[in-house]
């Protein structure tokens, strides 16, 4: 019988885990709950091992949010049922742990990562030993397990030289392709192989390949769309819908309630979590969810956080003229780091907006809150809350900060079209980030 899970975050504990820079991945929401190909390492751990999620264990700043979703687990706190031994599963694990390698793992016993970045990815666990390890940030961190005489007996995680932990904002297109490919394999499972809409696909629906096609029964495809299995699986999910002239190349994944706009190019290696929408051409990207997208324009190898909108023509590069290695910055002060990528588009924080026609050059990263409305391309890592025009001295270079009231004005606007209610907890951890972003009140 598995364990009860406990998901942790440990990044923020004492300037992160090993130098862990994820943001804006996890400028709004735990590590757990990245998406980081169809699903969400909470929701792909969940499908994989079965195990009841019994606790949450999230940073400060996340905590007061956590605790205001109706119908979760005890939060930076143990259930009070008296149970003897815990499963513990870091919420960075984007590769995930299989079944049988937790059900082997003994008392005490963890599955860990090594190299620069070494922690613990997933961890069986008494009560009192889980106490003390939750207490002591320094046992998370450090990977090893804080007891008096040694150190926890631990064994490699055995996933073929793939880091299963991501520390860095690119290492969600690290661990895309893997990740879509074991998420398509649990949807198709969940869902059903060959399943389509009740009524069947109309006339002028065109299905060709031998990989697994499933459609929710709520979901609607329309006359004119392709849907090519050649190369992958094709999941498209509940309440969805496909708009005519589409072309959907697999592997890929349509969410919840999520629109594909007319005449759009979906390509492989592509997930669009719950109510977005999305036109143009986009392969290789990740939207995490309420995101739109829904103009033309290129987007490749790319995430897209949550109620951000790409206005018409957004348009990004995700391969250097030189064909080199991508480079890119975790932060705005750091400095420039290899990411083992040739094709590396850009990360997009959440309630970010772009103008009409905006360039966004390869390896950029643009964090939480910035709005980007400039004629010159953008480059590098645009801090938070950023305001970048021509009117700016140096457009993102020099931005302006957006305000915090308005910006939260324009945020409540935006949720509540999708009749999501900005409550007084999501307000807070704004206000905050906000404030440790450096932005002013200009």
């Amino acid at each position: 019988m598995m364990l009860g899970s406990i998901l942790f975050d440990d990044t923020g504990r004492g300037g992160g885990s090993h130098g862990c820079l994820l943001s804006p991945l996890t400028d709004l929401r735990p590590t757990f709950a990245i998406r980081t190909g169809a699903l969400t390492t909470r929701q792909r751990l969940r499908r994989t091992l079965h195990a009841e999620v019994r606790a949450l264990w999230v940073r400060p700043e996340h905590e007061a949010m956590a605790k205001s979703r109706p119908g979760e687990p005890c939060v930076n706190a143990l259930p009070s049922d008296g149970a003897g031994e815990w499963l513990l599963i870091n919420g960075r694990a984007s590769v995930c742990p299989t079944k049988d390698e937790i059900e082997n793992l003994r008392a005490g016993e963890a599955l860990i990562e090594g190299g620069e970045h070494a922690g613990i990815i997933a961890m069986r666990a008494s009560r009192v030993d889980l106490e003390k390890l939750l207490s002591d940030g320094s046992g998370v961190e450090q990977g090893r397990w804080p007891e008096p005489g040694g150190t926890v007996h631990a064994r490699d995680h055995g996933f073929k030289g793939m880091g299963a932990l991501i520390t860095r904002p690119w290492h969600v297109r690290t661990a895309r392709d893997h990740a879509i490919h074991h998420d398509l394999k649990l949807l198709v499972e969940q869902i059903g192989a060959g399943s389509v809409p009740k009524g069947g696909l109309g006339a002028g629906v065109t299905v060709f390949g031998s990989h697994a096609l499933s459609i929710h029964p709520t979901a609607k495809v329309y006359p004119g769309v392709i849907i090519d299995l050649e190369q992958g699986a094709v999941v498209i999910d509940e309440h969805a819908v496909i708009r005519p002239g589409v072309s959907l190349i697999g592997p890929c994944f349509i969410g919840a309630h999520s629109t594909v706009l007319d005449k759009a190019l979906i390509k492989g290696q592509t997930a669009i979590g719950e109510n977005c929408k999305v036109a143009g051409e986009v392969g290789g990207t990740i939207f995490h969810g309420f995101a739109n997208k829904a103009h033309d324009g290129h987007l490749g190898d790319a995430w897209i956080g949550k109620w951000s909108n790409l206005g018409a023509g957004t348009t990004n590069s995700n391969l250097l003229n030189t064909y080199a290695e991508v480079t890119m910055r975790a932060t705005p002060a750091s400095s420039m780091e290899r990411t083992g990528q040739q094709f590396m588009g850009c990360v997009v924080g959440d309630h970010v907006k772009t103008a009409i026609c905006t360039r966004i050059m390869t390896g950029t990263i643009v964090n939480t809150g910035a709005m980007i409305a400039q004629t010159a391309p953008i480059s590098g890592t645009v801090r938070a809350f950023s305001w970048c025009t021509d009117e700016s001295s140096a457009g993102c270079e020099k931005p302006r900060s957006f305000r915090c009231d308005k910006f939260i004005d324009i945020a409540r606007t935006v949720m509540s079209r999708r009749k999501v209610e900005m409550g007084p907890a999501y307000v807070e951890a704004v206000k905050a980030l906000h404030a440790r972003s450096g932005s002013g009140a200009s």
